[in-house]
This record gives C-alpha cells, structure tokens and sequence, in this order.
C-alpha cells in the first residue's frame, strides 16, 4: 500500500499550517440527556490530533454523526463531542455553529497555532453525500478551503464516496492519520496471510447483511461460528423449526448452499435463550437448537454454544470478531455475547474485533479492551476491506 502518512506530514512541519483532519466522531448519544454514551471514536483519533497541535498545526476538524437529512437537525449536532473531546485534549475546543458558512469561516479565521476548532455536522449539507458529482466537488471544494493539507483519520466512513472522505483529497496534499494507518495494517493481515487456525467469528442481525464477507471467507478460514439473529436462518436451512425468531426466508436456500459448500467449516449453534417476546423481563429460559418452541424467539446463544465456540476458539492463533450472539443491550440476553469476548480474551490469538455493535459490546459489558489485539472503528469499513472491495477513502489516500 503505498499512503504518505501523519509522520511525512509532520517531518514536513505544520506548524502555522491549517490542518483539516477527517474524524469519525459519530458516537451514541442518549436521546434524553444529549450525552456521549460511548466516547470511543472520540479517544480513537486522540494520537493524530495531540500529535498535530504539539507541532503547532492550527487543526480543522470535521465529522458527520447520524443520519441528517442534508439539513441541519438539532439532535444530531456535533456540539457535545467538541466539548468532551476539549477534555480529552486539555485544551478548548472551538466549536462552528455550521461546517463551511460564517460561522466556519471566522472560527477557523480566528485559530492561533496549536488550537483545534470542529465544524458542524458534515451531513447537515447536501453536497457531502450526494450522487452527483458536481454537486459534491462544490462542496468539496468549500470544506478544502479550510486546510492546507489534509488528513483522513476517519477509518469508519472510508468506505463512502462521500465528499470529505473522497472528494477533499483529490484537492489537497493528503496523508492517512495514525488510526487509518492502523486499521489497514490489521486488516491486510487479515487478508494476506494469517497465522493458523484463523478462527472468525460473526453475529448480528441479518445474513443477507454479512453475506459478502462470508463468501470471501470461507475460503480463508479455518472455522467460521456463526451467531446472533442471523443463525436462525442457517438454522432454519438444516430444517429445524425456529419459532418467532429472525428469520430472513429468501435467505434459507443461500444458507443451504453455504452449508454444503463449507466443508463442514461453519459452527451453528447447539442451544439458544428463547423468549416469549423482545423485551428485557420476559419469560425465557434455554432450548436445543433444534428445538425452539413455534410461539418464543431465539434472543441469544446457550451456554453449550458458548463452549464449543470457546473450545474453537482456544485452538486459534488469528482471530475476527463482528457482530454480538445475542440482544447484549438487554442484561438477560448478554451471556452469549459476553461468554465469547472473554473466550477470545483468553487465547494467545492476535484478535480483531470488527467494530461496530461488536466494539460497542466490548466496552457496555466492562471488558478489558487491552485485552483485544485491535479493535476496530469501522464496522462496515472492516468487513467491505475484508470482502476485497476498493474502498472509495483509501483509494483517494493512494492516488
């Protein structure tokens, strides 16, 4: 891979220079209070700033968070991140009321050397994710206005063709920041050659959702265990009956095919928690696999899943992770999800965790992070790199 990273950047010197760093802070608020519930995208991208404002860059900082409608929404403001990552810093963080208006300019106007400010919400404009490519190089062409050299520390959205992932670099001198560099040195061992058993692990809702990744999988790895509302239609294609559950029927026929086609690779499980419905205090308790009542729905892997996935797991030397075994938001339905991250936490693997709910599992039930190889900013950024896509961010960093 050949990227020009945050060291070129800074052995060329910064200071004085307007630096416009791509961040991915689109972290959990609570939809009461407006809080950060999870700040760790936020301390993900610390090394690249701190490094940046110690050599005396003046530091433009952009982020989108939500799912705005290209116009500006209360709800999905950037205000809070800037003052919880002001505390991470130790310094104030300058806060535009907008990303390229007024606002914008005079807040990155007025930047001494060594102070960070950050924009509004990107997606609060049309032009950062729109389709047409003029209208998103207009709004490119704002945002680079901003920056005489940009950096892409965003490794969450370098999957979208979006404009300030793909469009701003083209317009810029352009460097990968230390989390990006990071993420892709992981990721292409992952990829290239890993060291055996390579061992993946992988929930979630649907199959049709990791389908992809699956496929550029099985070739690869040596077991494949498979969980979350997703095992129920794999289920369903070996015919067990599987009540309320999820269930993605158009799916069944695929899940047969990648049965046969697996070599016996692919781990289902054995036993799971059924509910009598998708709540926290209902009724539940724990049936065969082959055996879920037609009237409850699977909400979790059982204890002997949890085992035998552990028993795979303590043969491995690489493994991936994405995707939780169960509803983990829900104290009832969380051992599953909770029993594998410690089962990987026990091996001598060098594990990825593949961002996404699986990372924001890892710190809501109190595990030790250290204790992951890596854990992942980018959930659908890790599994398209994963599947072997060009990622449109990457591409714009190697040109």
């Amino acid at each position: 891979m050949s990227i020009r990273n945050l060291d070129d950047l800074l052995g060329e010197g910064v200071s004085g220079r307007r630096v416009l760093v791509r961040a991915d802070l689109n972290v959990p608020l609570d939809k009461q209070t407006g809080e950060i519930t999870d700040d760790g995208r936020i301390r993900a991208v610390l090394p690249t700033l701190s490094a940046l404002v110690q050599a005396g860059a003046k530091v433009v900082v952009c982020s989108h968070l939500g799912r705005p409608k290209g116009a500006p929404d209360p709800q999905f403001s950037l205000r809070p991140v800037a003052g919880r990552l002001g505390e991470l810093l130790g310094a104030p963080v300058h806060f535009a009321e907008d990303t390229v208006g007024d606002s914008a300019r005079s807040t990155v106007e007025g930047l001494a050397d060594g102070q960070v400010a950050l924009l509004e919400n990107l997606r609060f404009n049309k032009g950062e994710t729109s389709k047409d490519d003029a209208e998103r190089g207009a709004f490119a062409d704002q945002l680079a206005a901003f920056g005489e050299a940009y950096v892409d520390d965003a490794f969450g959205a370098v999957h979208r063709k979006h404009a300030s992932v793909y469009d701003v670099p083209a317009r810029l001198p352009h460097v990968a920041g230390r989390l990006v560099l990071r993420e892709v040195e992981v990721l292409s061992k992952l990829t290239g050659d890993p060291e055996r058993p390579y061992v993946v692990v992988l929930g979630g809702s649907k199959v049709s959702d990791k389908l992809a990744v699956i496929e550029a999988l099985l070739p690869t790895v040596d077991r494949l265990l498979i969980g979350g509302g997703m095992c129920f239609t794999f289920l369903k294609a070996q015919g067990h009956e599987v009540g309320t559950s999820l269930l993605e029927e158009e799916m069944v026929e695929t899940c047969r095919n990648l049965l046969e086609r697996s070599g016996g690779k692919i781990m289902l499980p054995v036993d799971v928690v059924a509910a009598d419905a998708f709540a926290p205090d209902a009724t539940h308790d724990t049936v065969p696999a082959d055996g879920i009542p037609s009237h409850r729905l699977g909400l979790d892997i059982g204890p002997e899943t949890v085992a035998g996935f552990a028993a795979a797991l303590s043969q491995a030397k690489t493994i991936f992770w994405n995707g939780p075994m169960g509803v983990f938001e829900m104290a009832a339905f969380a051992n599953g999800t909770r029993g594998v991250a410690e089962a990987i936490t026990k091996t001598d693997a060098f594990s990825v965790v593949g961002g996404g709910d699986s990372a924001a599992a890892v710190r809501a039930l109190g595990l030790d992070e250290s204790s992951f190889g890596h854990i992942s900013t980018g959930g659908g950024a890790s599994l398209e790199y994963l599947e072997g896509k060009t990622l449109p961010g990457i591409a714009a960093l190697e040109s």
